[in-house]
């Protein structure tokens, strides 16, 4: 009996620890120490969330969430860390993707955005034809397939509604004074019948291709407020407000080293129509539910929704 009491007493003590520990931690650290205390609390299956809002992308209602593909493909910028990329393939199993996207379909993601090459494109169709998922497809031009107009074929043959031009290639064309080779590609991407944008990471990406008169159907492009492959959050409002075309925002949490809410609400208030956000499946949820309740109350924005 008073062993019972003791340890009793122990678990209660250590709750309570726990609870004031939670309080001072991190949205993430909670998250992991949320299911080392109660595994089986943190675990239970939530409602999904209901009424996540959409717009217009071209010929598409999609979902102001979009779920990106990083993670899945290995890509964390992870700053350096060795071990992050194959932590990440090992994670994102066949089946573990299979359940992430039917989670985030479950609750009203309609969109995902991940890269165009083999290993996308063999999950993706086993998805959509052998478990019946609806996820609509943007894809990002893979540089190691080559010529980036014959990927956005590849992406077109294989169910992709969208692609855009690799961020950091554009980056590099731009600051080597070849925004017409941009324009080449992304015309040439745009006669495939694809819907065709424009990646960047640079403020200076976008200035330029406005500049120059480029008709992407859309800007994929960084925003986020700790700086990580993005401009200054400032200089970001003031001139994408002058721009019409439909703008993706993406690296909103700064690749994971910012809070989501915060995240979130600061990019739709600098103007971004749309955030790709890599997730975990156990992020999901919780990540929608965020959106979903911002929206619905409103954001203060400048920009006008293009979409």
């Amino acid at each position: 009996m008073g062993k019972n009491l003791n340890r009793r007493c122990f678990m209660g003590k250590s709750l309570a620890v726990s609870s004031g520990l939670l309080a001072g931690l991190g949205y993430e650290h909670q998250a992991l120490l949320g299911q080392l205390v109660n595994r089986d609390e943190y675990g239970k299956k939530k409602e999904p969330v209901k009424g996540l809002q959409k717009g217009k992308f071209g010929e598409l209602e999609v979902s102001r969430l979009i779920i990106g593909g990083n993670l899945i493909s290995g890509s964390a910028h992870s700053g350096g860390l060795l071990y992050q990329s194959a932590l990440m393939t090992r994670y994102f199993t066949h089946e573990k993707i299979m359940e992430t996207w039917a989670l985030a379909e479950e609750n009203g993601i309609n969109t995902t955005l991940m890269r165009c090459d083999p290993h996308i494109i063999k999950n993706y169709s086993i998805y959509r034809k052998e478990k019946g998922g609806k996820l609509h497809w943007i894809a990002q031009s893979a540089p190691e397939q080559g010529d980036p107009v014959e990927n956005a074929k590849m992406a077109r043959d294989n169910g992709a509604y969208a692609i855009y031009y690799h961020g950091g290639k554009c980056d590099s064309k731009i600051r080597g004074g070849k925004v017409d080779e941009v324009g080449e590609i992304v015309e040439g991407m745009k006669k495939t019948g694809i819907f065709a944008g424009i990646g960047g990471h640079r403020l200076e990406t976008i200035k330029a291709c406005e500049e120059a008169g480029l008709n992407p159907d859309y800007y994929m492009y960084t925003v986020n407020k700790v700086g990580y492959l993005s401009s200054e959050p400032d200089d970001i409002e003031s001139f994408m407000k002058t721009v019409k075309k439909t703008w993706i925002g993406f690296k909103v949490l700064g690749a994971g080293r910012d809070k989501p809410k915060e995240s979130f609400v600061h990019a739709f208030e600098r103007g971004a129509d749309f955030l790709a956000v890599g997730m975990f499946d156990w992020q999901v949820r919780d990540d929608v539910a965020m959106v979903q309740e911002m929206l619905a109350n409103g954001v203060e924005r400048q920009r006008p929704w293009i979409a």
